[in-house]
């Protein structure tokens, strides 16, 4: 009896513990070293060429590949730009890397550098 007790806790004490890895939830919740974000950042970036430039308006039309942050395909498309100032530091034809995010309704390249 005292054997068939103990074959049941364990049954269910396994079973749990597979339950929870099963479900990911190991336990780790160690946060991403300084190297890990840095990588992760520059995977959310988006590559793209500038088509157009405006000043005015404060917007660059951007041929891009996919914007995975975003579940949008490969396109060209008019963004705002978080800072002005990023309208100076590119021209048409530059190759980029950027981040788009939508900000108030609009989508906007919120980080913005030159390959």
């Amino acid at each position: 009896m005292k054997n068939a007790i103990v074959s049941i806790v364990l049954g269910c004490a396994m079973a749990v513990s597979a339950t929870a890895y099963a479900a990911g939830d190991t336990g780790n919740t160690t946060p991403a070293s300084g190297a890990q974000q840095g990588a992760n950042a520059k995977s959310s970036m988006s590559h793209g060429e500038v088509k157009k430039v405006d000043n005015a308006a404060g917007k660059l039309t951007i041929k891009h590949g996919p914007l995975e942050n975003l579940d949008m395909e490969a396109m060209t498309m008019v963004f705002k730009v978080k800072d002005p100032a990023m309208l100076s530091q590119v021209k048409v034809g530059d190759k980029i890397d950027f981040v788009a995010e939508e900000v108030d309704g609009a989508l906007t390249a919120t980080k913005l550098q030159k390959q």
